[in-house]
């Protein structure tokens, strides 16, 4: 079995810490290199659900792709969530592994993930790493359908092809639209807007849009938006980072078993649909 100072090695090579942004929080949290890993569980969140999955499947690591300490903290105890999240894996000597923003860039990366989840050819990044010379890397993809879809049918294949939420598609303009190219991007993606639109595409499909933004993007162009499920446009990224891992570890002979959790940490666990009546006091639903 290979040691965690090795596999963190290989990880650090797929997503270099040093291709974060400044304000991001990557790498190892908890772990000692010396020791050996025979397992690996991939998950978008490091809560403590995960925490115990990564337990009762007896990994030695544990990757997220979202950071358990974003900001500074002034403790790590097991009173609070996150420091019962760290008293766990270090009295169950598993390592956490974090690779955000670094993955979000990557080629492959983490919107890569997001296109082929979709069944859409990647034609270049959204916005291009200036120091990829070539143009590979960077934040969001442009792609393209085999085929052109409607907006209809393509925010109907999302919530066919996503993990299911409770929120699962919501749609910003013409339904029966034509899309023949669309931008994608795993995560928060409403302060892509201006490259979205220089990029000229039919559609973006993204998560986390809030109200303004959206309101001013659809004001701007017919641009049709796609709003899915945070966690549901980053998940489909653990099963690629497993499948790099697993090559890794053929390639290295290691005895490695690399897992990818299917449990849905969405916070959001319900929805009810909108009817189309009219309010006692008279305003719209």
């Amino acid at each position: 079995m290979p040691r965690l100072s090795e596999v963190i090695a290989a990880l650090e090579n797929l997503w270099p810490a040093q291709r974060a942004e400044s304000w991001d929080a990557v790498g190892t949290v908890v772990g000692d290199p010396d020791q050996e890993v025979g397992r690996v569980l991939f998950a978008v969140d490091p809560v403590q659900e995960i925490v115990d999955e990564a337990v009762k499947l007896g990994a030695g690591l544990l990757v997220t792709h979202h950071p358990l300490y974003l900001r500074g903290t002034t403790t790590v105890a097991a009173s609070t969530f996150k420091g019962r999240v760290v008293h766990t894996l270090i009295k169950n000597d598993i390592a956490l592994h974090v690779a955000h923003t670094n993955a979000d860039t990557a080629d492959p990366g983490v919107s890569d993930a997001l296109a082929g989840a979709l069944d859409l050819r990647v034609l270049r990044p959204l916005v291009p790493d200036a120091t990829d010379p070539q143009g590979r890397r960077g934040l969001g993809r442009v792609c393209e359908p085999d085929h052109p879809l409607t907006v209809r049918e393509l925010a109907e294949r999302a919530a066919r092809c996503l993990p299911a939420t409770a929120q699962g598609i919501r749609v910003a303009g013409d339904p029966e639209a034509v899309v023949r190219t669309v931008a994608v991007s795993g995560g928060s993606g409403d302060s892509l807007f201006d490259d979205v639109r220089a990029a000229g595409v039919d559609a973006f499909l993204t998560a986390d849009l809030r109200h303004h933004p959206a309101s001013e993007a659809r004001a701007h162009s017919p641009l049709a938006l796609l709003d899915a499920a945070h966690w549901a446009t980053e998940w489909p990224w653990c099963e690629l980072a497993a499948a790099q891992l697993d090559e890794i570890s053929d390639r290295h002979g290691w005895d490695l078993r690399v897992h990818v959790s299917k449990t849905v940490t969405d916070p959001w666990t319900a929805h009810a649909a909108s009817t189309a009546t009219t309010s006692p006091s008279g305003a719209p639903n």
